[in-house]
């Protein structure tokens, strides 16, 4: 099955750390790396008495996987807090987040996981490099990435000078 996450950080050498997550992709039981977006960067979501936060590097890696988006899940998860994520605030800064945005055609709603993402077809450093790796993609009871490339860009930056090739995971 394939599956798309979403990879971002805004804490410490966040490239460093997206490169990391790659590799630890890779490396999952029963899962390739088939191709990476290019780096994006981005301003970080401030909620009311929170400091200003670095900004966000984001990436989107489309994995051929035989786990389960619940193995999957918890991989990622355990991928996260292996990089320092610590879960204390909801959008607080963070060395590493790893998002499981599509599974296949998957569709469900549990308390560990939602497909697909509930908040993907809102977020341009998603759906840009989403759109970059499979255009065609149909998020289900969304429509075509292309299509609801609605959300604003105009915070969204590429990363210069950097480019990322699945064969280096």
């Amino acid at each position: 099955m394939r599956a798309f996450i979403g990879l971002g950080s805004n804490v410490g050498c966040r490239v460093c750390q997206i490169k990391s997550a790659l590799r630890g992709l890779s490396n999952l039981p029963s899962c390739r790396v088939l191709a990476v977006s290019r780096f994006y960067r981005n301003s970080a979501l401030i909620l009311p008495g929170q400091e200003k936060s670095p900004d966000y590097v984001n990436a989107v890696a489309l994995l051929e996987t035989r786990l389960s988006p619940f193995s999957l899940m918890r991989s990622l998860l355990a991928s996260e807090k292996r990089h320092g994520r610590v879960r204390e605030e909801r959008w607080a800064p963070r060395t590493l987040d790893l998002d499981l945005l599509l599974c296949g055609q998957v569709r469900l709603r549990r308390p560990l996981l939602t497909l697909p993402h509930p908040r993907m077809h809102l977020r341009a450093f998603v759906l840009y490099p989403l759109l970059t790796l499979a255009p065609k993609t149909v998020i289900p009871r969304r429509g075509r990435v292309a299509s609801l490339l609605k959300c604003s860009d105009k915070d969204l930056y590429l990363v210069p000078r950097f480019r990322v090739n699945a064969q280096q995971f």
